[in-house]
């Protein structure tokens, strides 16, 4: 059995984010979540979803073995988004990540495979993501196994939000 990793605040290779800049005009104000003359193609998604997370709420820990994901936090609330590198062959291996996106800091975040991820609901009122994986959920028709590992109710985990 290998040794625990202990993992130390850094920034993690192949992460990408990238701040979200709003066009404002008399209507109200509008944001390109994603370009695709912009992406690596292994990024491209392959669906979109939004969902919506209570004040304090947390989604995650977990990972992913083939899935990309491609993270909008816009608000109306703020997030904090944890990141723990757990892939043994990158450079960035055994590094924890922490970036603020929201309502205050509109934020793109590309999240790779083994790089498990989570993020808490830190404001006052409910926020929303939207997700852009570039795999299907289930894959085609979901009749596969979804690719997601779970550690959100592992005890001793070493990926825990504060």
């Amino acid at each position: 059995m290998s040794e625990a990793v202990v993992y130390k605040k850094g920034r993690i290779h192949d992460v990408v984010h990238k701040p979200l800049g709003k066009f404002l005009d008399e209507r109200g104000w509008l944001t390109e979540l994603f370009r695709s003359d912009e992406l690596e193609p292994g990024v491209m998604p392959a669906m979109a979803y939004i969902s919506m997370t209570l004040p304090g709420v947390a989604r995650g820990p977990h990972e992913h073995v083939d899935q990309t994901d491609l993270f909008c936090f816009m608000g109306p609330s703020n997030f904090k988004v944890y990141l723990w590198d757990a892939r043994p062959d990158s450079p960035s291996y055994g590094i924890k990540q922490v970036i603020y996106a929201g309502v205050d800091a509109p934020m793109m975040v590309i999240v790779p495979p083994g790089v498990v991820h989570a993020y808490r609901n830190i404001g006052l009122e409910s926020g929303i993501v939207f997700n852009a994986p570039n795999r299907l959920y289930a894959g085609e028709g979901k009749r596969e196994p979804v690719d997601e590992i779970r550690h959100e109710e592992l005890v001793d985990s070493p990926f825990q939000l504060d």
